[in-house]
């Protein structure tokens, strides 16, 4: 039934569109790829949907110099957990008033709570900012104050700058607690930031139309 409907060749066309100027599909995008060796004429319709929410924003575009404002990054997971029990996670960073990275996929592990949740995706945060300083300081000359990461998520940012131990936390990696590093050295400021204005619930679970559309205009214009 699905031998003749292209697609692979449609989702391989939204993931280009993803990682080159629509940060705000990379959720449905990467939902929809996990079906392609085997899709179905449902995962099809929701392909054609992606499609016809592009052409309903086709007047949004990455836009640069509306605000002067540095790199400063939104992280957040899916606290509800996905049906494997992986966490989603989702960043974006923004300069000037337009994104520049932007990331959505599944943890590698496996969460027993939704701070765990968090704090790992705030660790995948800060490298991805500390990565972007670097190229910025090559270009522009050395970045000297803090890059402000935001998260919804109060229990996690304490969890970052507390070194005591946790009964509960014992089981996490320890290299997700390099971010405790990171934040003593002074390379990155983690401040919350509510749920209504996190960017990057967009990239970690499907949201109401409306939601979607104010997220969109926070980093599209």
């Amino acid at each position: 039934m699905m031998h003749d409907i292209p697609y692979c060749e449609a989702v391989g066309a939204l993931n280009w569109a993803t990682l080159a100027t629509r940060p705000d599909i990379a959720f449905a995008v990467a939902m929809v790829a996990c079906f392609a060796a085997n899709p179905g004429p449902a995962h099809w319709e929701a392909v054609k949907q992606i499609f016809r929410y592009l052409s309903g924003m086709r007047d949004l575009w990455l836009t640069y110099g509306e605000a002067d404002s540095p790199l400063e990054g939104y992280a957040d997971a899916d606290g509800s957990m996905a049906e494997d029990c992986c966490a989603i996670s989702g960043y974006a960073f923004l300069i000037d008033g337009g994104a520049v990275s932007w990331s959505s996929k599944q943890q590698e592990i496996v969460s027993l709570s939704t701070t765990k949740s968090e704090y790992v995706v705030a660790t995948h945060g800060s490298k991805e900012a500390l990565w972007l300083c670097s190229l910025i300081s090559e270009v522009f000359g050395n970045i000297t104050s803090p890059t402000t990461l935001f998260s919804d998520n109060q229990a996690a940012i304490t969890l970052t700058h507390d070194h005591q131990y946790h009964l509960h936390m014992k089981h996490i990696d320890v290299r997700y607690h390099w971010i405790h590093w990171v934040i003593e050295k002074g390379s990155i400021w983690l401040v919350y930031c509510p749920t209504d204005d996190m960017v990057a619930d967009a990239l970690t679970k499907a949201l109401p139309s409306a939601k979607v559309k104010h997220f969109c205009y926070e980093v599209l214009d």
